[in-house]
């Protein structure tokens, strides 16, 4: 996880909006240093990071409760509401992430009235592409830092003497556990055993639902929804007249003579930046069809191995031979008569011979299948190799793809930076305008994938409420499935728990051959 920016607005003793922080990330410089006197917001900034993400504070941040700027409290009107908020941006396994926590206060007379507070995530891949999460915005952050470690990251000077103390052992133990994975086998296995005391007693008496209320409410959920589709069409156009905005705003820096070479260049980068997005989006694409064509192949290494040991056996012991088939012989003797002509007469010295190679002989069938499931097993062989060298050319492309893209961005932020300070007025006013413009975009990006997963969770909460009211029968059907998930979560439990030893057992292993490399080297 890689902060790459914080952006504050009336959170605490932070009025107004502030600008973009872009925090350094380079190879080289890669610390980020802000000072100031005391009362200056340091505490306040350090817990905009832990607020937006995990709605927490440090220990020396006092009055939590007061989150919105007393100034923009006292600027407005009776009944007004205020808005606070903090965005981060970082990134983290190939993807950006970006994400935003608001609070809303309502001003009485002489005290305010505090709202809840929304949080909102938009993830972008390789491809520049801004996406919803699948799971929940705190789901999402939890698995990147579950929130019960966060502490050991974003941290004051009394945090770090709280760390070293002897008598925390267990809290950085349990710490360990979290980032071994430990915790969550044991909440596994904990939430598994609540779950079979819920499907014990859930089918004991299901009663009449009150469809009435579940239509009432269904109906108002669906006009919600229904205002916040209208407002996506309407967002839809303004993005539109964003971009219309953008692109006259570029073509007016493109005529001035002082920033023309500047902003041509601009461009050229950008349209390099959007063929290498591509050409990454392809080369992923690649990578999943080479996974899904012949990435089975890995995992029959184990029965090819089994096969070929198989039909060695069957060869040691004579029942796997070319020549004769025992087909063959067996016509043959039914025949009564050999192909040179002898007769095979039953106790004859030829017709014992010839039973004594029935004996020896293998079945056609048998060495025909062996055949030809060999040339498949080397078959498969092959594509198990070619799949490995297509999966480290992809990657090999897709990494160079990252870096190109990454160039890109380092100088088309270059030159943006350049216009912001160029010596003519002109020239900054213009691109100050774009940076709006670029800014408008954004947020109303960001409103409208807010209103996308608004839009979902209400889709989501209709068709909840349409299978409640639907339930009026399979009581019966409902308790026998209750009792085989029943079963089938004692398994899971005792699967689990197996799991959790094992995985204790080689970290311990680990740990001690380690500590002994260690001291070997002293």
């Amino acid at each position: 996880m890689k902060l790459t920016s914080i952006k504050i607005c009336n959170f605490r003793s932070f009025y107004g909006k502030t600008p973009e922080i872009l925090l350094a990330g380079g190879d080289v410089r890669n610390i980020t240093i802000i000072h100031g006197g005391n009362g200056a917001g340091k505490t306040s900034l350090l817990n905009a990071f832990t607020w937006v993400l995990y709605e927490r504070f440090s220990a020396a941040f006092a009055a939590v409760e007061q989150l919105v700027n007393k100034r923009a409290i006292a600027e407005a009107d009776i009944g007004q509401a205020v808005e606070c908020w903090v965005e981060v941006a970082w990134e983290h396994d190939g993807k950006r992430y970006r994400v935003r926590r608001s609070s809303r206060v309502y001003k009485r007379s002489g005290s305010f009235e505090a709202g809840k507070t929304k949080l909102f995530m938009q993830v972008a891949g390789d491809d520049g592409q801004w996406y919803l999460p699948p799971q929940q915005p705190e789901d999402v952050i939890n698995q990147i830092l579950p929130s019960s470690l966060h502490q050991y990251f974003f941290f004051d000077g009394e945090r770090i003497e709280q760390i070293v103390r002897s008598d925390k052992k267990a809290e950085i133990a349990e710490a360990t556990k979290m980032l071994l994975g430990v915790e969550v086998i044991n909440r596994s296995i904990k939430h598994l055993g609540e779950a079979k005391k819920t499907l014990e007693s859930e089918l004991k008496a299901i009663g009449d639902s009150e469809t009435q209320d579940l239509l009432k409410q269904q109906g108002k959920i669906q006009k919600e929804s229904d205002r916040l589709i209208q407002r996506l069409s309407e967002i839809e156009q303004e993005l539109e007249c964003q971009q219309t905005l953008k692109q006259e705003t570029s073509n007016c820096l493109r005529e001035l003579s002082a920033a023309k070479e500047l902003q041509e260049r601009l461009l050229e980068l950008e349209n390099q930046k959007a063929l290498n997005q591509d050409g990454l989006k392809q080369t992923k694409e690649a990578l999943k069809k080479a996974i899904s064509s012949k990435g089975y192949t890995l995992l029959l290494s184990e029965k090819t191995a089994e096969f070929a040991e198989f039909t060695a056996e069957l060869k040691q012991g004579g029942k796997l031979t070319s020549g004769v088939s025992r087909e063959f012989l067996d016509h043959l003797i039914q025949k009564g008569r050999c192909l040179c002509g002898t007769d095979l007469h039953v106790g004859s010295r030829s017709h014992k011979s010839v039973n004594l190679w029935l004996t020896k002989a293998a079945s056609s069938a048998v060495e025909e299948t062996a055949i030809r499931m060999g040339a498949q097993v080397d078959i498969i062989e092959q594509q198990a190799v070619a799949f490995w060298e297509d999966v480290d050319r992809e990657q090999a492309r897709i990494q160079q793809l990252r870096q190109t893209i990454s160039q890109l961005e380092n100088e088309l932020g270059n030159i943006q930076e350049r216009l912001r300070k160029d010596p003519s007025e002109e020239i900054r006013n213009l691109q100050k305008r774009l940076d709006e413009i670029e800014q408008k975009i954004r947020d109303l990006t960001l409103e409208q994938g807010a209103n996308q997963q608004q839009i979902t969770n209400f889709q989501r909460e209709i068709e909840s409420l349409s299978k409640q009211v639907a339930k009026q029968e399979m009581n019966e059907a409902r308790q026998v499935l209750a009792q085989r998930r029943i079963v089938a979560t004692q398994d899971a439990i005792e699967r689990l728990m197996e799991v959790k030893n094992r995985q204790e057992d080689q970290f311990r292993h680990q740990l001690e051959k380690r500590v002994q490399e260690i001291f070997s080297e002293i």
